[in-house]
């Protein structure tokens, strides 16, 4: 069988990469033009091109038009092969995870909200509205409806000390056995732009959440806008 031999356009993606590993980029930096590119690496206008082209679509750089091509920050992974903790999986990674508490309200469910929590219309609820960042940068701004009769005597100070299901767990007994998440393409409203510090309309991530006890009582349903040029998710598919 005969090798094939690697393409121009990923050498340079490869060689780019290598660069921003070691540090001679960093978040933010402009790379030359595709002109100097060219000269640079005796490479055609189209091998470098497609290398950009590469290197945008796995997340290593952003263009702006008429301004040039630029080091993005830097992409968090979620593995979403077990019911998971934000702040946990967040420690994992290196990072430093804090939790700003945007609101937190009690307020009564319509039909909407009552049908996801498996509760009555007009039941109380929690409401509370979070903000999820990695080493004070914004990722995640999170809409959680939570039944106040599995968690009576919440507060606002439980879930800013401690990880959600910590709370559940240690106050309440109550732990999530599994989560079911549905996902789609949104576009930043202007509360979400203003919290992940982005423009409004640009593209997100839109995760809706629904996680279960062990009783196959729903104790959570959560709407997540994830800034989609820094976090990922990755989905492990097991036999």
């Amino acid at each position: 069988m005969t090798t094939k031999r690697v393409p121009l356009y990923l050498q340079l993606t490869e060689k780019i990469i290598d660069q921003i590993n070691d540090g001679t980029y960093e978040a933010g930096d402009k790379l030359p033009s595709e002109r100097e590119l060219c000269h640079i690496y005796d490479m055609s206008r189209i091998t470098v091109r497609s290398a950009l082209s590469e290197l945008e679509r796995d997340g290593y750089v952003k263009k702006f038009q008429g301004k040039g091509t630029f080091i993005a920050n830097t992409t968090y992974q979620q593995n979403l092969l077990n019911v998971y903790s934000f702040t946990e999986e967040t420690k994992k990674m290196g990072k430093t995870p804090q939790t700003n508490i945007v609101s937190f309200e009690l307020v009564l469910a319509d039909k909407k909200y009552a049908s996801k929590l498996g509760i009555r219309v007009g039941d109380e609820m929690y409401r509370v509205v979070r903000c999820r960042l990695a080493d004070q940068e914004p990722l995640i701004v999170e809409t959680s409806y939570l039944p106040r009769y599995k968690f009576a005597h919440l507060t606002e100070k439980d879930l800013a000390n401690s990880p959600m299901y910590d709370v559940f767990n240690r106050a309440y007994n109550i732990q999530a056995t599994r989560a079911e998440e549905e996902f789609s393409i949104t576009t930043l409203r202007d509360h979400e732009a203003e919290l992940l510090a982005e423009a409004v309309g640009d593209p997100a991530m839109l995760v809706k959440r629904t996680a279960y006890d062990k009783l196959e009582e729903v104790i959570e349903y959560t709407i997540s806008v994830i800034n989609g040029q820094k976090y990922k998710y990755k989905v492990e598919l097991q036999q």
